[in-house]
């Protein structure tokens, strides 16, 4: 008798814990770094109003885009355009805001303004010293991102350094790269606007502020797309369906903004 009804609670445990697992309101999203801020606060808004879940594994734009392919998420999160390989395996790109990338430095450097052509120089070696540019007598210390990192394509498609960068650390988040730059007096690096904090400066490019306006009218010329990453043809889950709809929507447009970043829509 004892062995029925142990039988019988084994059996109850397993399909309770199969109901609440088929029932779990849940949509997985993976990738980019740079994307946590907006993501999280679009991800808040929506669980709040639906009570559904949004997981966000921040693992890089392009961990991110193999995560959909594998079928590992339901949607990934890419600081970069779809390149055209991966488009033609089925993958599909939808635009959900503009990014600047901001050029920092350490608050002690006394440069505040560099031309594009000056980043590239820096970042390819032509120029190595701060002096070289009115600022102190010291090496400069190059910070980038890894390799496949969204950041770092957007970054050296648009000064023209792809694979050619002299980077000194390769860091693997947005937020190492500020850490890294607040750390050390003759420091450079890139990071999503959307993410500085006050413990680096942004330097103005060709005299141009990254800011939302600038972004929006194409004034400043360092910025890439945040892009939502899903598969052509295959149809998200409800809740997943349900979370594209709402962050690609008007309704999201003021999240998005006081995430830091410019609406796509």
């Amino acid at each position: 008798m004892r062995k029925i009804i142990s039988l019988i609670l084994s059996v109850v445990m397993v399909m309770t814990v199969f109901t609440a697992c088929a029932g779990e309101k849940k949509v997985t999203t993976d990738g980019s770094t740079s994307m946590s801020s907006v993501i999280g606060a679009l991800s808040e808004v929506f669980e709040n109003e639906t009570g559904i879940t949004v997981a966000y594994n921040a693992t890089g734009s392009s961990a991110g885009i193999s995560a959909v392919m594998e079928g590992r998420c339901d949607i990934g999160l890419s600081s970069r355009s779809l390149k055209a390989e991966e488009i033609e395996k089925g993958l599909k790109e939808t635009v959900l805001a503009y990014d600047g990338i901001a050029i920092i430095v350490n608050p002690e450097n006394v440069i505040s303004d560099l031309s594009l052509e000056n980043i590239a120089k820096i970042y390819t070696g032509e120029i190595t010293n701060w002096s070289e540019l009115g600022g102190s007598d010291a090496e400069i210390v190059l910070i980038g991102r890894e390799a496949g990192s969204g950041t770092r394509d957007g970054f050296e498609s648009i000064t023209d350094t792809k694979d050619k960068c002299k980077y000194r650390q390769e860091l693997t988040s947005t937020g190492d790269v500020i850490t890294a730059v607040a750390s050390n007096p003759n420091a450079i690096g890139y990071a999503s606007a959307a993410s500085v904090k006050d413990t680096v400066k942004t330097v103005t490019v060709d005299g141009v502020e990254v800011n939302e306006e600038n972004i929006k009218n194409g004034a400043y010329l360092v910025q890439r797309p945040f892009v939502l990453v899903t598969k052509e043809g295959s149809k998200l889950s409800d809740n997943a369906q349900k979370f594209f709809e709402f962050i690609t929507s008007s309704d999201a447009n003021e999240v998005i903004t006081k995430a830091g970043v410019v609406p796509a829509n």
